[in-house]
């Protein structure tokens, strides 16, 4: 199964933009959109909506997120990855990161994985 992605709100739209001008059948949806959850749902309830859809979460939250998926996974969740992206990385590079892991890896590659991008 091909990895699906999911931008965190406070990501800038253009970044799945530029995603999808590399490869426009990449499935990637942010936060807000139809079918994603809306602005503001807290972070139990994205990780709970990464568990059901099959989702990689894509964010720049390293505040409560880390909390959040340590009770998450003590609850007995899963996630399908997330990827933190390091601070001051250009858009460009990211997309770049992302269309690389969508075409040499499957989604079960990242199954309670937590990863920093780029690499």
């Amino acid at each position: 199964m091909k990895v699906r992605f999911l931008l965190d709100e406070n990501l800038p739209p253009r970044l799945k933009v530029a995603v999808l001008r590399l490869n426009p059948t990449i499935d990637i949806l942010r936060v807000g959109e139809p079918d994603a959850p809306t602005f503001g749902t807290l972070d139990p309830d994205v990780l709970t909506y990464l568990e059901r859809t099959k989702r990689l979460l894509v964010t720049d939250n390293r505040t409560s997120m880390p909390a959040h998926i340590e009770a998450h996974w003590a609850n007995g969740g899963h996630i399908w990855g997330l990827f933190w992206i390091r601070p001051k990385t250009p858009m460009g590079q990211l997309a770049q990161e992302l269309l690389l892991v969508w075409e040499t890896t499957e989604a079960q590659e990242w199954f309670d994985r937590l990863e920093w991008i780029p690499f």
